[in-house]
């Protein structure tokens, strides 16, 4: 029941998982699918300019180029998968990490401000490549029961124990990692996407639509603390992208690796 003279205020929705369900753009084709294309365009044009015109003595582009290389295969590559195998796989790191950068970066954007790995399902397929992958190579070292065997039966362990050894160690280094891969990268987008919008709107609600100067303040609050979130999902996205890489590099180098 409505009070006679008084305004009626809008009433504030809390964002939610619906609020990343974005409308088609044209036919079944989503802002996320758009956004993914765009990254890998970006990423090929961006090291291709550097590489184009390679010198002795570096330009700008060139050296920006190069250190990004060099990140992703001495300190995630070499020391993690070892000098004698890591440079076949560099190619894949290299462009594992700096998709899943863009893409994160995509959510501080201004006009774009959505991080596409905050839908679950780009996460968890970039998660099956490398499932496929790093147990695809081991299998072809070791060969299939082989490479099983030394996933599931840690080195120096014998006697009953091994019956529930063996059914942990296959589930946890088979069956359970390219699901908390995924998880942990979807997860900490998700979240730090959805904060964002519940401050931004919050702030804007409480500013503009309350109907109570008094809440202003508050408001104005929530847009700072906004910004703060902003900060700390810079940093979260860089390692949510060197994390998943990283883990990437230790899985083919732990499948590689001839005692578990």
């Amino acid at each position: 029941m409505t009070t006679p003279g008084r305004t009626v205020l809008a009433e504030f929705h809390p964002p939610g998982p619906a609020d990343f369900d974005l409308p088609a753009i044209v036919g079944d084709v989503t802002k996320p699918m758009v956004l993914y294309v765009l990254s890998a365009v970006l990423i090929f044009g961006v090291f291709y300019a550097a590489s184009r015109r390679a010198a002795v003595v570096p330009g700008k582009l060139q050296f920006a180029g190069e250190y990004a290389y060099n990140f992703v295969r001495n300190s995630i590559a070499r020391d993690s998968i070892g000098s004698h195998d890591f440079m076949k796989f560099v190619p894949y790191l290299t462009a594992l990490f700096f998709l899943i950068l863009v893409n994160n970066y995509y959510g501080l954007i201004p006009l774009l401000q959505f991080p596409t790995f905050s839908h679950s399902g780009y996460a968890y397929g970039l998660a099956a490549l490398t499932w496929i992958l790093y147990n695809g190579v081991g299998i072809a070292k070791h060969g299939f029961g082989g490479y099983f065997k030394l996933q599931s039966v840690p080195g120096g362990v014998s006697g009953p124990i091994l019956l529930l050894i063996v059914p942990l160690e296959f589930m946890s280094n088979i069956l359970v990692r390219p699901v908390t891969l995924a998880l942990r990268l979807f997860a900490n987008m998700f979240a730090g996407h959805l904060l964002l919008i519940l401050f931004t709107l919050g702030g804007s609600y409480l500013v503009f639509d309350s109907g109570n100067i008094l809440y202003a303040p508050v408001g104005v609050i929530a847009w700072l603390l906004a910004i703060a979130v902003s900060f700390l999902e810079a940093l979260v996205m860089f390692l949510q992208a060197y994390v998943f890489t990283l883990l990437t590099a230790q899985y083919i180098g732990g499948a590689l690796a001839d005692e578990h």
